[in-house]
């Protein structure tokens, strides 16, 4: 792994637009709905097991958190979408944060969409992957929890999910990942890698466009 990620650190957090720090340098986010493992796999994927905490309550972080890499990268958890039981109004505005993000962040490289590998591909996914599509910002997909899959089912899973993607023209790569396994890690660092301008070796996983 390169060392960059075992070196990162908490960085602040926001909860509107407004409180982002200044736009530059790279910056990767990490989206996907509440329950998918998002905090889990950037602690994996850093091998800084408290670096995001993570909640037995689904939904409950509603801020941009951002974790630094050096003075030029940072990783960025953006808040868990589609299974916190929270009113209404509060959905819809951090819908409308998420947009607005994705759409106008100059320095963002990159999207790592996280997706249950059990339960992929729902409503605000495909939502997500619009915005980014809009936004031309490329995209990589981890199927998280792949453990809980037998080999046979998990692949089945990832072609799935490759073709639904291919149909909908929506263009992004796709992986399986588990953060309790460790799966999957070097894979994802090799697509950051490229993103964070760290090496020009492509990704090992074939992109579905």
């Amino acid at each position: 792994m390169t060392q960059l990620y075992r070196h990162a650190f908490y960085d602040g957090s926001a909860t509107q637009l407004s409180e982002l720090p200044e736009d530059n340098g790279m910056e990767v986010a990490f989206a996907g709905r509440s329950n998918a493992g998002k905090s889990s796999a950037i602690n994996t994927l850093t091998g800084i097991n408290a670096l995001a905490r993570t909640s037995k309550t689904p939904g409950r972080t509603q801020m941009i958190n951002f974790f630094r890499l050096d003075s030029q990268r940072a990783l960025v958890d953006l808040p868990g979408y589609g299974y916190a039981k929270v009113p209404e109004k509060i959905k819809l505005r951090w819908q409308q944060t998420l947009a607005k993000y994705l759409e106008t962040r100059q320095s963002l490289k990159g999207l790592v969409m996280l997706m249950d590998s059990r339960h992929p591909l729902k409503e605000f996914d495909l939502q997500m992957l619009n915005w980014a599509k809009q936004a031309s910002l490329p995209v990589h997909i981890l199927l998280t929890k792949s453990d809980k899959l037998s080999h046979g089912a998990g692949k089945s899973t990832l072609n799935a999910v490759k073709q639904q993607l291919l149909k909908a023209e929506l263009p992004a790569s796709v992986q399986l990942f588990s953060s309790l396994k460790k799966s999957g890690r070097d894979q994802v660092i090799e697509v950051l890698d490229q993103w964070f301008d760290i090496t020009t070796q492509a990704p090992a996983e074939e992109t579905a466009s």
